[in-house]
C-alpha cells in the first residue's frame, strides 16, 4: 500500500454500450476497483454508462463536483471506434491536462503491442479531482494504471493544495 493514499477517495467509471445493456461482464472495472483497495484509496462510487458524452459528463461532474471524489478512473472508450468518446467528454469537463501521464500510459503499452499508438486516453484535473482515462480491457487497464500508481498520492496532495517539494518523493511513497 502506498503511503498516504488512504486519505484519498476514489471512484471508478466504466464505459460500455455492452456493459450498460447487461451483455457484458465488466471486468475492467472490478480489476481498477480491486487495485485501488489494494492500494489503500478509499472507494465511494462505481457505476456504468453507455458510451454517450453526456452520460460521461454528468457523473464525473456529479462525482468531482458535489460528490468531490479525489481520484477518478475511467475505463472504456479511448480507442477509435465510432462508439469511443470518453476524450470528447473529458474535454468537456476538465480545466487541465495532464499530458505526461496519458504519454507515459501510451509509453509502456507501446513495449507490449503497437496498438497502443491508437490510445486516446486522457488524464486531468477538473476542481480538486484527477480523472484518467484508461483503456476498457482488463489487461491494458491493470497495465496502464501501475504505470501512474507510484505518482498518484504525490499528484493528488499537489492537485488539492499541497506544498510538498516534487523532489521529496520518499514522504509520499514507500
Amino acid at each position: 500500500m502506498r503511503h498516504d493514499a488512504n486519505r484519498f477517495s476514489c471512484a471508478v467509471l466504466t464505459m460500455s454500450d455492452k456493459g450498460a445493456r447487461g451483455e457484458r461482464v465488466d471486468t475492467s472495472g472490478a480489476a481498477l476497483q480491486e487495485i485501488l483497495r489494494e492500494e489503500g484509496y478509499q472507494l465511494r462510487a462505481y457505476k456504468m454508462v453507455p458510451d454517450q458524452v453526456e452520460a460521461i459528463t454528468e457523473t464525473l461532474i456529479q462525482w468531482v463536483d458535489q460528490d468531490k471524489i479525489d481520484l477518478i478512473l475511467t475505463t472504456g472508450g479511448t480507442g477509435v471506434s465510432p462508439s469511443d468518446v470518453t476524450p470528447e467528454a473529458m474535454r468537456e469537463i476538465i480545466e487541465k491536462e495532464i499530458p505526461g501521464m496519458a504519454e507515459a500510459m501510451r509509453a509502456a503499452s507501446l513495449l507490449k503491442t503497437p496498438h497502443a499508438v491508437l490510445s486516446r486516453a486522457m488524464v486531468g484535473i477538473r476542481g480538486r479531482s484527477l480523472i484518467i482515462n484508461l483503456p476498457g480491457s482488463q489487461k491494458a487497464s491493470r497495465e496502464n494504471i501501475e504505470v501512474l500508481l507510484p505518482a498518484l498520492p504525490h499528484a493528488l496532495d499537489k492537485i488539492q493544495g499541497g506544498t510538498s517539494d516534487c523532489a521529496n518523493l520518499g514522504a509520499l511513497t514507500k
